[in-house]
């Protein structure tokens, strides 16, 4: 996901993509470790 957002600052110039890659980057956003669909934060089974 950060390729693809700096590619289109690279080829747009936009500043509110520029600030969504330095956002996405904070968050760790291709960490996998990070993930936010990792399950960690489920308690008990879903049924």
């Amino acid at each position: 996901m950060l390729e693809f957002t700096w590619k289109v600052f690279a080829e747009t110039g936009c500043i509110d993509t520029y600030l969504l890659f330095k956002e996405l980057e904070k968050e760790g956003h291709d960490d996998p470790m990070n993930a936010a669909h990792d399950g960690s934060e489920i308690d008990f089974p879903i049924s």
